[in-house]
C-alpha cells in the first residue's frame, strides 16, 4: 500500500469545521509516517472527479473530512474498489461515522485511528445501499422526513438546523400519510398507508435519529422502518422516541428486513445520506461488503449508545 494518503475535504462542513479539521487530521497521519495530499473541488461534481482521480492513481486511502454529504461523495469514489475510506466526522449530522463508532468532531483522534488502521490492517468491510447506480451508507428516507427535507431545501432563512426545525413545524401543519406500494425480496407488492418509510443500511440519520435502530452495516440486509397511518398527535408522541430508538416498539411501527426494496408513492422524493435521489418510485439494493472502512473496531462490534 502506498504511503500517500488523500484528505478529501469539505471546507464548508459544520460551518467551517471541515477546513479547520483538516490540519489536525493531516498532522496525525504525517506523524504516523504518511504523506498527505489534500483533495478539494470547486463544487460537488468537481470534488467527486478529483476524488475518483486520486483513487484511480492508487492513493493509499481516501479520508473524508466533513459531514455525511462529503462521505456520500467519497462513497461514490471508493465503493467497489480496494481503496479504504477513512472518516473525519466534523459535519452537522455525522451519522455514518457515528454508526462505525468513530470520533465525532475530534479530527486529531480520527486521524490517529485512520493511521493505526492503515498500519495494523484495521479495515472493516461494510455494506452499502445502491439506487440507480448511486451509493448510500446510512438511510434512504421517504415520506414525512423527506417532505421536511424538501421544504427546508427551499427555504432561504433561517440557516443550519433551525431551518429544518421550522420546516418540520410547517410540514406537521400540512401532515398527511401517503399511499405506498412496497415490494420486498419475496416479490409481493404491499399497499400501505404510511407516514414514512425509512430504508436503513445504518441505524440513524439527521444527526443521531435512530430511525432504523437495529440496522447492522455488515449483514447484507436493510432494516426497513415503516411508520404507519397515524394522527398528527400520535406522530408528535412517537417522533421524540426516535433519538433513543424506542419508537420501534410502538404499534404503528413495523420493521422489515430485506436485501432489496422498491418504494412507490405519489409526490414523494427519496433522500439518501441527506442527499436527494429523485422522486419515487425508487429501487434500493443492499450490496454486501461494498466498501472498506478504516476503523478502530474492524470486527464490527456495535458502539454503545446512551
Amino acid at each position: 500500500m502506498t504511503s500517500e494518503i488523500s484528505l478529501f475535504v469539505n471546507p464548508t462542513a459544520g460551518r467551517g469545521r471541515g477546513a479547520r479539521a483538516a490540519q489536525p487530521a493531516a498532522r496525525a497521519l504525517r506523524d504516523a509516517g504518511y504523506s498527505v495530499r489534500t483533495v478539494l473541488g470547486a463544487d460537488a461534481e468537481d470534488a467527486l472527479r478529483r476524488a475518483r482521480e486520486a483513487v484511480a492513481a492508487g492513493t493509499g486511502a481516501l479520508i473524508a473530512v466533513g459531514g455525511d454529504g462529503l462521505v456520500s461523495l467519497a462513497l461514490q469514489a471508493v465503493a467497489g474498489t480496494d481503496t479504504p475510506l477513512g472518516v473525519v466526522a466534523v459535519g452537522t449530522g455525522n451519522d455514518f461515522g457515528r454508526a462505525l463508532g468513530l470520533p465525532i468532531r475530534d479530527p486529531a483522534a480520527a486521524g490517529r485511528i485512520a493511521a493505526d488502521a492503515l498500519k495494523n490492517n484495521g479495515i472493516r468491510h461494510v455494506d452499502l445501499g445502491r439506487v440507480a447506480g448511486r451509493w448510500f451508507g446510512t438511510v434512504l428516507a421517504s415520506g414525512f422526513d423527506s417532505r421536511v427535507n424538501d421544504r427546508g431545501n427551499r427555504m432561504r432563512w433561517p440557516s443550519g438546523r433551525a431551518k429544518y426545525d421550522l420546516a418540520m413545524v410547517a410540514e406537521l401543519a400540512a401532515f398527511r400519510p401517503a399511499p405506498y406500494r412496497m415490494t420486498l425480496d419475496d416479490g409481493t407488492e404491499r399497499e400501505i398507508e404510511a407516514t414514512l418509510v425509512a430504508v436503513g443500511n445504518g441505524p440513524s440519520y439527521g444527526g443521531g435519529m435512530r430511525i432504523c435502530a437495529d440496522a447492522a452495516m455488515d449483514d447484507g440486509l436493510f432494516d426497513v422502518t415503516v411508520v404507519g397511518d397515524c394522527s398528527r398527535a400520535t406522530l408528535l408522541k412517537v417522533f421524540p422516541r426516535v433519538y433513543r430508538g424506542t419508537h420501534l416498539s410502538h404499534p404503528k411501527v413495523t420493521v422489515h428486513r430485506t436485501s432489496k426494496i422498491t418504494l412507490a408513492a405519489p409526490g414523494l422524493t427519496g433522500y439518501a445520506d441527506g442527499e436527494p435521489l429523485g422522486p419515487l418510485p425508487l429501487t434500493a439494493e443492499c450490496v454486501a461488503s461494498a466498501v472498506r472502512v478504516l476503523t478502530a473496531d474492524p470486527d464490527g462490534r456495535p458502539p454503545a449508545h446512551p
